[in-house]
């Protein structure tokens, strides 16, 4: 297993100076969540940027408070130095529109130590007139020093000429043009262990992990490669419910992590062996299947599950998870690292199954020997598309499906065909010729 190789570029710089902004504006994407509360960042946050034919992956990094002994700040200075060590190239941001502190001094001292190239951005000076105070920024020793807006993309230019001056024009993938590539979002409720499963898959430590509820909020994500396939794993925000949900930050990251789910290709649901399933957990199941992805459910913790019974753990999670009872169960402990290499196979299982085509004549061979509900006349039926694989049935009159009915037909194109993990739409079409969807 290896991880695909970019030139990486790292951003840091202390809390609420805008790191978040120029990363969303140099990748083009709203990746990192942005807002006024400093400290929003936690985890490495990367993105792929293409300049002028070249391209680089970008780390943005929490912001560091140096020598703060509190868990969740320390935990960002690890993070950082990971970053630094991995970066050809760092940008330092500092507010241009303050004063420097010993705190700036203490990160230029370690980024001189560090011996790496660095741009020192001095960040919101979005007017000429504000160039001056860009100046005195030249007493941390940094020789190459860019006055920039992140918000306003001023000066972005010259600080990528000079960050990419050394980089390939081309910088083609490990694995070639024909690679395979699956997005998986992790989910689950704060601390069923998302980042630790994370860590786990791509074999190191990626996010961070405490036993603080909620400590990832941006989504985070990696990419590796497993048997020819690329796998990018996000790990999302811990999901709570609306209610519980009061920094803005917080509800940012539970809308961020929806999204991630319906861009993803396969979901990860993780569930906790030792708290047993809340109500919550169906909650995060049923948007799981309103974004209609395959879904794998993964029953993290096992090794310290009080009760070591698959069979009662299997009759609970069907119980409660009625949404997705098509998805399959995996146990594992990520902490651990027991039952988690599996997880790639599974996960290439259920997406194939997601883009499974049956022939239409295939289909309704099989249906003319199945039962249905005696006031419904199924004329035929055809798969429509894929991921989800959708099916319209062709009826007379103009009642919709019962659902008694609905859900006997996916359970038998289920059965007979696989479909494994991927949800079933069923639509319908009476004679007045206009679709209506069931599902």
């Amino acid at each position: 297993m290896t991880t695909i190789a970019l030139p990486v570029v790292a951003i840091v710089g202390r809390p609420n100076f805008g790191k978040s902004t120029l990363f969303n504006a140099l990748t083009r994407t709203r990746r990192a969540i942005v807002g006024d509360e400093p400290g929003i960042t936690r985890d490495r946050i990367h993105g792929e940027v293409e300049y002028r034919g070249k391209k680089f992956e970008l780390i943005d990094t929490g912001g560091i408070v140096p020598g703060d002994a509190e868990l969740i700040p320390s935990e960002i200075f690890k993070q950082a130095r990971v970053a630094l060590q991995r970066a050809v190239h760092v940008v330092f941001l500092i507010d241009g529109r303050t004063e420097i502190t010993g705190s700036d001094r203490e990160i230029a001292r370690l980024l001189h130590k560090l011996g790496k190239p660095v741009a020192l951005a001095v960040n919101k000076i979005d007017a000429p007139v504000r160039e001056p105070l860009a100046a005195e920024f030249h007493a941390l020793g940094f020789e190459h020093l860019f006055p920039i807006s992140s918000e306003h993309r001023v000066n972005l230019d010259d600080l990528l000429d000079h960050v990419t001056a050394g980089f390939p024009k081309e910088e083609e993938p490990s694995s070639g043009p024909d690679a395979q590539e699956i997005r998986v979002a992790i989910v689950g409720r704060p601390n069923v262990g998302t980042s630790t499963l994370l860590n786990a898959l791509v074999g190191q430590a990626r996010s961070i992990v405490s036993p603080v509820a909620g400590t990832t909020r941006d989504a985070v994500d990696e990419t590796v490669e497993n048997d020819g396939v690329r796998f990018t794993f996000v790990d999302t925000a811990g999901i709570r419910r609306k209610g519980k949900t009061t920094e803005m930050a917080e509800k940012l990251s539970v809308v961020m992590a929806r999204k991630h789910m319906e861009s993803a290709q396969v979901v990860l649901m993780v569930l906790d062996a030792v708290e047993g399933l809340v109500a919550l957990d169906a909650t995060i199941a049923g948007y799981a299947h309103e974004a209609h992805r395959p879904v794998i459910l993964c029953v993290n913790k096992w090794d310290a599950a009080p009760d070591k019974s698959r069979k009662k753990m299997l009759e609970a999670v069907r119980d409660h998870l009625k949404y997705i009872d098509y998805a399959p169960v995996s146990f594992l402990s990520a902490m651990k690292g027991l039952g988690t290499g599996q997880l790639f196979q599974a996960i290439r299982r259920v997406r194939e199954a997601g883009g499974k085509r049956v022939p239409t004549a295939e289909l309704n061979r099989f249906f003319e020997h199945l039962r249905t509900d005696i006031n419904t006349k199924i004329r035929y039926i055809t798969q429509a598309s894929v991921h989800p694989p959708s099916f319209i049935v062709f009826k007379d009159g103009r009642q919709p499906l019962h659902f008694s009915t609905e859900r006997y037909l996916m359970n038998q194109i289920r059965e007979r065909f696989g479909f494994e993990g991927a949800p079933i739409v069923i639509r319908t079409r009476q004679k007045s010729g206009k679709p209506k969807m069931e599902k």
